[in-house]
């Protein structure tokens, strides 16, 4: 029953505690995180400073890009971001390109060039400096055309081909002669093919028929002149013979009826005279003198 008077009760409400930080597990992770950073930059920094040059190149060492040294094939160590490496390649290349050029009697020639080179290993440093990796096309490219030019120059276009070799090795020692200055080794050149315009080849061929002809003639007339010079033989012997016959008195009229017989086939001829209609008796040419 309500008494009137008000009873104040008062509830106590228990809050858990605010959690405190684990500042273990912090040290633990801040620690991690700066060894997984450290490992990191040394992976990146060994990637930056180790390289490997190839078989058959020459690595080019640029400092602050200024060339500093080179390195051979194998496994080398460089200064991270401050050195770089530009290969160049001391294999044997191939440079093929189609090449135009003049005889010396002004017929134009068209060709396509080959020239296997390859680049002093040793020198690299200094062609570098002086020309660059592209040296291909700044030195070699360029010094093929004028090389070919120069040789065909030197011969008629008819000796292009009849002494083509004579015409690649003049051509080989005139490339030789350009780049080998810039330590650059020609291994080989070769033409490939060479190909005239139409009106002169249609011009040589005409002329190898009429060169083929006069050599046929040629051999038919030193022909007869044998032929020739074997009959006046043949009739000279004839001749000394029957001399020789007569002087020694073997050539009797016995001996001539030999020989007539000796060439008869046995058929005797018959001979109509003209206008009388006789027969010509021709045994009394096979009897033999009347004796006296």
């Amino acid at each position: 029953m309500f008494d009137g008077s008000f009873t104040t009760s008062s509830s106590t409400s228990t809050n858990p505690p605010p959690n405190k930080p684990n500042i273990k597990s912090f040290k633990i992770g801040k620690h991690a995180f700066w060894i997984i950073l450290a490992v990191v930059v040394v992976v990146i920094l060994l990637r930056a400073a180790i390289y490997v040059v190839p078989a058959g190149n020459v690595g080019v060492i640029t400092r602050w890009g200024a060339a500093n040294r080179t390195s051979m094939a194998g496994i080398h160590v460089k200064i991270p971001f401050a050195e770089n490496v530009i290969m160049m390649s001391t294999r044997t290349q191939k440079d093929e390109s189609p090449a135009t050029a003049m005889s010396n009697n002004l017929q134009v020639v068209s060709s396509q060039i080959a020239v296997n080179y390859r680049l002093d290993g040793s020198k690299a440093l200094q062609v570098f400096q002086e020309i660059g990796p592209n040296y291909a096309e700044i030195v070699v490219a360029p010094a093929i055309q004028n090389a070919f030019k120069a040789a065909t120059a030197r011969f008629t276009a008819e000796e292009l081909i009849t002494k083509r070799g004579e015409v690649r090795q003049m051509a080989e020692d005139e490339l030789i002669a350009q780049i080998e200055p810039y330590h650059i080794i020609v291994e080989n050149f070769n033409i490939i093919n060479m190909d005239f315009s139409a009106e002169y080849q249609n011009a040589i061929e005409a002329k190898q028929v009429a060169q083929q002809q006069v050599e046929t003639s040629k051999q038919k007339l030193a022909q007869a002149e044998i032929d020739a010079q074997t009959v006046i033989a043949q009739a000279q012997g004839q001749a000394d013979a029957q001399k020789a016959l007569k002087d020694t008195g073997a050539l009797t009229p016995e001996y001539l009826q030999y020989l007539f017989l000796t060439k008869w086939n046995g058929i005797l001829p018959q001979v109509m005279t003209s206008g009388s209609g006789m027969m010509l008796d021709i045994t009394q040419f096979m009897q033999g003198p009347e004796k006296p």
